[in-house]
């Protein structure tokens, strides 16, 4: 047995020596001999492999798991020692932009065109409205036409009068013709006061030979059309002349639309405007602008352009809204370079976008300030700072400045580069991701922003990212999960789709911080797989909201503002309603009624 532990003894520590001395052949040499053409290792720290988040750089762990932020998985730290040869470049994995729904653009000529949209509606023709009026004295015994819309053909009966001054003419007449042989001129006399009431020659005639006064005489119809406002009543007593209809011909009809102060120069006579009828989806029409109001109204600051129609078939009706592009040449443009829209980024002093470079390393993105032309609907010509053939990124842009900002790179609010901030600063408002309550959202709103006033056109675009965000939140407080998603996906949506060059001057700048703060707080709600997740996103949605709302006033009833102060972990948080009721959207059923009013936006 001793024999047999010493021989034991003996393998073991001669296996510990080969080991050894094998490990440092390979391992204790010169590392630069070694994988000396590796360009990523994994940062280490203390040995440790540090593990962080594709979209939220600023996580940090020494082991794997879950990214406390959106819940996507963490990955190895890599320490790209030979990547970024421009040190303001930001660089993004595949994976990355692919989340981050980051595509990109190669820079290109085209012809300028400016792309001017429209809002407008139909509207009867003004030279095809007409009058019908009573050509008898007298009281109305019989309407035959008796509500508004009714069609009327011409020379139909639509009412019956009785007229004793008619009575009177009428008995004047037969005594006229006794003597009509001797007194001609008395009798034509009597048959002229006839003809004055708009009795025709024929009904002169019947009277004459039938010898019997007629007490109820029809009124005709001098024209075809639709009823479009009933005057009189059966039983009511008229004046010659009295109006008793007013009777639209809308075989033609006119397309009014609004034409902002700022698009007057690039609209003219004769511009063709196509446009589509929001009740008649799939089908489109085209028009000429045949007449321009040359006076502005003061209040909506909009001309009105017309285009008249054809409507044989009366399919359009006046009352539906239309919605029209014009494409205006610009005659000072030949070929320009022209990029997307969605690839500017402007704060309101600077327009930036950025440029994607590839190299053996990978993909960077670098920021570029471009001096920006004409918008042209969804694009603007460049006047400077692109050339011809660059690739630059033309969505996910706010994603990679977002990545910028984290790194201490160059981005749009902070050319400079500087310190990576764990958190974001949207519209003013801290939204430290790490700390449990946010300031913006632990107490009611006690500082609401200035006033600042937007145009019609901008409070209707963001018309239905507050009707997404009202749905969303009653969805929390019926505890409705898939429809809370469903609600939250389509507001990140129509956050997307709103043009941000509809918000003017100081208008501008804050929506950016705010549409800014919008897209970090829904970023992920696609991903979420429980309520509470989507409620925290939600609370961060609606500080911004709330400032949002105090700011722009962007609908027309009262808004209230209403908090529950056991929410967001007993430090309070907000949210917005039309209803005074509270219904609590941080707890649905659970405490549905719990929390106050604090304020009303009017």
């Amino acid at each position: 047995m001793k024999s047999i532990s010493k021989n034991t003894i003996i393998i073991s520590v001669s296996t510990l020596i080969v080991g050894f001395i094998t490990g440092w052949l390979i391992f204790g040499s010169n590392p630069k001999d070694i994988h000396d053409d590796h360009e990523h290792v994994k940062t280490e720290v203390n040995g440790q492999t540090i593990w962080t988040c594709s979209m939220h750089p600023q996580i940090r762990q020494t082991e794997p798991g879950d990214c406390p932020i959106c819940g996507m998985d963490l990955i190895p730290l890599e320490d790209d020692k030979h990547a970024e040869v421009d040190p303001t470049a930001i660089s993004m994995s595949s994976t990355a932009m692919q989340l981050a729904n980051v595509s990109t653009a190669l820079v290109g000529m085209a012809k300028p065109v400016k792309e001017i949209s429209l809002y407008g509606k139909i509207q009867a023709d003004e030279r095809l409205i007409f009058t019908q009026s009573a050509h008898i004295p007298g009281r109305i015994e019989d309407l035959l036409i008796d509500f508004t819309g009714e069609f009327v053909k011409k020379g139909q009966v639509i009412a019956h009068v009785y007229s004793p001054e008619l009575v009177t003419a009428q008995k004047e007449l037969f005594e006229a013709q006794k003597i009509a042989n001797s007194q001609p001129d008395l009798f034509e006399a009597a048959i002229e006061k006839l003809l004055n009431w708009r009795l025709s020659k024929t009904q002169i005639d019947e009277i004459l030979k039938s010898g019997e006064v007629k007490e109820v005489f029809p009124i005709i119809s001098d024209l075809n059309g639709y009823l479009v406002a009933k005057k009189v009543n059966e039983g009511d007593y008229v004046k010659k002349g009295q109006p008793l209809f007013e009777i639209a011909d809308l075989s033609k009809i006119w397309v009014l639309f609004d034409v902002y102060e700022s698009d007057m120069s690039w609209i003219k006579l004769g511009d063709k405007v196509d446009f589509t009828i929001a009740s008649l989806p799939g089908e489109k029409f085209t028009g000429q602008i045949s007449y321009i109001d040359p006076i502005i109204d003061p209040k909506t600051r909009v001309s009105k352009a017309r285009v008249e129609m054809k409507n044989n078939s009366g399919k359009l009706k006046p009352e539906m809204f239309a919605t029209g592009v014009v494409k205006a040449q610009i005659p000072s443009k030949q070929n320009s370079l022209v990029v997307p829209k969605s690839a500017v980024m402007w704060t309101g002093k600077r327009s930036v976008v950025y440029v994607k470079t590839v190299s053996d390393q990978g993909v960077y993105f670098n920021m570029r300030e471009v001096t920006l032309g004409e918008m042209l609907g969804d694009s603007y010509i460049i006047e400077d700072g692109l050339m011809e053939g660059e690739e630059i990124a033309v969505s996910g842009t706010f994603s990679i400045d977002a990545a910028a900002q984290l790194a201490g790179k160059p981005s749009m609010m902070n050319p400079e580069g500087g310190k990576v901030m764990t958190g974001h600063n949207h519209a003013g408002m801290n939204m430290n991701e790490s700390e449990p309550g946010n300031e913006a959202m632990n107490e009611p709103i006690k500082n609401p922003p200035k006033h600042v006033t937007i145009d019609n056109r901008a409070k209707r675009a963001l018309e239905p990212l507050f009707s997404n965000y009202l749905k969303w939140k009653d969805a929390l407080t019926n505890d409705d999960f898939k429809l809370a998603q469903q609600m939250a996906k389509k507001m990140k949506s129509t956050l997307s789709s709103i043009d941000m060059n509809i918000f003017k001057d100081d208008a501008h700048v804050l929506w950016m911080d705010y549409s800014k703060g919008l897209n970090a707080s829904l970023e992920h709600v696609e991903h979420y797989s429980d309520i509470e997740q989507l409620r925290k996103s939600f609370m961060k949605a609606s500080a911004i909201m709330i400032k949002m709302v105090e700011t722009f006033k962007p609908v027309n009833q009262v808004i209230y503002i209403q908090h529950c102060p056991m929410a967001n972990n007993n430090n309070g948080a907000d949210w917005l309603s039309t209803d005074k009721e509270i219904k609590n959207p941080y707890f649905g059923s659970s405490m549905l009624t719990c929390g106050e009013v604090t304020k009303e936006v009017k």
